[in-house]
């Protein structure tokens, strides 16, 4: 069971990534999905989350309004497309997988993919 995470690179304060979270060797619709970042120095703080249908969806107020969390089944991959971004939002991302509704809450993930940096400078 494998999540890998692409679309992390540098941008400007003010653009724009998307983010893809691929599974292999298992099927993401059965699984609710969460983004999860790390800044340096920092805890792992959850960032967004998806229902295994799509239908519902959560964000952390630090996010809210800017990140939208989406998800492909047919594709067997989640996206987070990330916009306004700032120099706060600087981290690498993970995404992984739970078989629980969707959470913030990092201990109710099982899967998780190695991350992608996203670094926010000018």
């Amino acid at each position: 069971l494998e999540l890998v995470e692409s679309g992390g690179g540098l941008v400007q304060p003010g653009g724009s990534l998307r983010l893809s979270c691929a599974a292999s060797g298992f099927t993401l619709d059965n699984y609710a999905i969460g983004w999860f970042r790390q800044a340096p120095g920092k805890e792992r703080e959850g960032v967004s989350c998806i229902s295994s249908s799509g239908g519902s969806t959560n964000y952390a107020d630090s996010v809210k309004g800017r990140f939208t969390i989406s998800r492909d089944n047919a594709k067997n991959t989640v996206y987070l497309q990330m916009n306004s971004l700032k120099p706060e939002d600087t981290a690498v991302y993970y995404c992984a997988a739970t078989p629980l509704p969707p959470s913030l809450v990092l201990v109710e993930y099982e899967h998780w993919g190695q991350g992608t940096q996203v670094t926010v400078s000018s």
